[in-house]
């Protein structure tokens, strides 16, 4: 199997160690990966405001780059979602491309039919369903069988696992204060679990759950599941 690599700006530029931590995984199952060095933001942010003329470029951009891999793989439910759900609309149709974008997750479960890839993580962690990955691509069980297969991991549910954290995207940027708020329902419903670290497979939301909790001075952690799964 040919595998492309396709990381997000955020994990490019804020996160590495999430698409680093999905590598190792990924050579652990013995998958070979490529990382095409020409590939860039997948159009999302210009997308969700409007300007569909520049995500188009893009679009184009990415189906170029990433043509001819029997999969490509992906840290972020929300970049996965705007592939295989939006550019279908954006570009008037889908194509193989499109339909062989995966979310790390997905890929791992759905694809290669893997739940258990060696992790060992002795903590008590919890898990935020992102609303791309959960919405858009029907993701909810794949995270948690991953989980509940790493050695000394204890995964408690949160009461508002599927609530949205607030971020999305340019909607964090426009409207702060109804964000803040979403945010805050989102930590204390982490802290009810008495967890030591939520973990989730999106560096976006991680980001802005992280950024309450460090404001407030609060002891949870934030991972992302593929750092977890990557941990031995």
């Amino acid at each position: 199997m040919r595998v492309g690599l396709f990381i997000p700006c955020f994990v490019d530029q804020l996160f590495p160690n999430a698409g680093k931590a999905m590598v190792t995984v990924l050579r652990r199952l013995k998958i070979d990966v490529d990382f095409p060095a020409a590939q860039t933001c997948c159009g999302q942010p210009a997308f969700n405001t409007g300007y569909w003329d520049e995500a188009r470029v893009l679009a184009q951009r990415y189906l170029e780059i990433f043509r001819g891999y029997d999969a490509v793989v992906c840290p972020s439910g929300s970049c996965t979602a705007m592939v295989r759900n939006f550019y279908p609309e954006l570009l008037g149709g889908a194509n193989q491309t499109t339909a062989n974008t995966f979310e790390f997750a997905e890929f791992l479960v759905r694809k290669l039919g893997v739940t258990d890839v060696g992790a060992k993580f002795p903590a008590k962690v919890t898990y935020h369903d992102g609303c791309h990955g959960l919405r858009e691509l029907r993701l909810k069980d794949e995270p948690r069988a991953l989980l509940r297969k790493v050695a000394g991991l204890e995964l408690v549910e949160m009461d508002q696992a599927e609530t949205c954290c607030g971020f999305g995207g340019t909607f964090s940027v426009k409207f702060p204060m109804v964000s803040y708020a979403m945010d805050e329902v989102k930590v204390q419903s982490i802290q009810r679990t008495g967890a030591d670290y939520v973990v989730s497979a999106d560096s976006s939301c991680l980001m802005q759950i992280a950024g309450y909790l460090t404001r407030n001075k609060l002891p949870v952690k934030t991972i992302s599941l593929a750092e977890i799964l990557a941990s031995a």
